[in-house]
């Protein structure tokens, strides 16, 4: 193979800055039931939509901009097993039942005397939201979950998450401080059986109020907030929304050169990392690899004893661990590459080009 495959024949000699959009959505005005248009979405571009969280939900929303009086497909599918999420997107690390609870059906959580117990939804009860800096905040007015959830989120963040046992007796105190000492509150915690077409792990539920809870696939509503609701993907066909990944981490273990190879003939390129923005993008995608370090687009010359982007830049923003990324890199037996740590800072180090590792590949053209 001609090594020249991911040499530049002139490096650019100013630097440039890379605008990071992670996820782009496309509407698509074909009706399809959810199974067909599940199908075109992972053919045409990634998958059908995701949401994350609020900031997506206005992306989404932006497509739409043109789209009247009809329901959309996203891609949230119910499946047979329940799982325990928090509403804000924070992974459960943490559970404080007063005994072992059973996930057999949608339920949501109150805070009793520093102890979880599960409730109907659509029982009313008083919450807590969070604020932009986690800071608590009681409210003193009765709602079902999913009411407070939307209180919550148009008012402050969203309901309360308690990632760990110290959080939990702060939430108790400040339950008690608020002269609710023995009251069942509602906080962010619920369980329910649906899945992201990706099998991505997000929590993010933006239901109406009046959501039941008795089909199969999600839809975006015509309401005035666009809330979501749910139609059997047998009988119904709509329009849809596909997203599409700008980077994808492929989860394979190749050498850095096969790496550069696949994402050229797949996709764009293997990521060039060129602003701190891009580099939170990558933080983001990273840790869905399977090996400690990831291949970048980055290249060590010997002839000329600098550090390259494949896209053709020289390195300007740098993010080197400590010891990494010196000019005077040992060439022997191996040149050099650069990957990303998956786990801890995620700051770049130098790998032998024959390390097989997984890869981000980019669509920015």
């Amino acid at each position: 193979m001609a090594q020249t495959l991911y040499f530049p024949l002139l490096l650019m000699a100013l630097c440039s800055t890379s605008e990071c959009v992670q996820r782009q959505y496309h509407f698509i005005n074909e009706m399809k039931n959810w199974t067909e248009a599940q199908r075109y979405c992972r053919e045409k571009y990634t998958d059908l939509a995701t949401v994350d969280n609020m900031n997506d939900m206005i992306q989404l929303n932006k497509s739409l901009n043109y789209v009247h009086n009809q329901n959309i497909w996203i891609g949230l599918q119910k499946t047979g097993v329940y799982k325990w999420h928090w509403s804000s997107g924070d992974p459960v690390l943490f559970l404080n039942w007063t005994s072992v609870e059973l996930v057999y059906s949608s339920q949501c959580i109150v805070m009793y005397n520093g102890q979880w117990i599960t409730e109907q939804c659509i029982n009313t009860r008083e919450f807590i939201c969070f604020n932009m800096s986690r800071a608590l905040v009681f409210v003193d007015q009765s709602m079902t979950w999913r009411a407070a959830q939307s209180y919550c989120r148009q008012n402050h963040i969203d309901l309360v998450s308690v990632r760990n046992q110290n959080e939990n007796q702060q939430l108790e105190k400040f339950i008690n401080e608020s002269k609710k000492s023995g009251s069942s509150v509602w906080i962010g915690l619920f369980s329910d059986p649906w899945q992201w077409s990706d099998q991505s792990n997000s929590s993010f539920r933006y239901w109406a109020d009046n959501f039941i809870d008795l089909a199969d696939c999600a839809v975006i509503q015509p309401n005035k907030q666009r809330r979501w609701g749910d139609y059997n993907n047998v009988y119904h066909q709509y329009a849809f929304v596909c997203h599409e990944d700008k980077l994808i981490v492929i989860q394979q273990n190749l050498s850095w050169s096969e790496a550069l190879r696949y994402c050229r003939q797949n996709h764009v390129d293997l990521v060039s990392v060129q602003s701190v923005e891009m580099q939170r993008c990558v933080m983001n995608v990273v840790k869905l690899a399977s090996t400690e370090a990831v291949w970048l687009g980055l290249r060590h010359s010997c002839a000329l004893g600098i550090w390259f982007w494949v896209s053709g830049e020289t390195v300007c923003y740098q993010n080197w661990a400590p010891g990494n990324g010196t000019s005077e890199e040992d060439c022997e037996p191996t040149v050099r590459s650069g990957a990303v740590q998956s786990g801890g800072n995620q700051t770049w180090i130098s790998r032998p080009e024959t390390d097989r590792l997984n890869f981000i590949c980019s669509r920015y053209e």
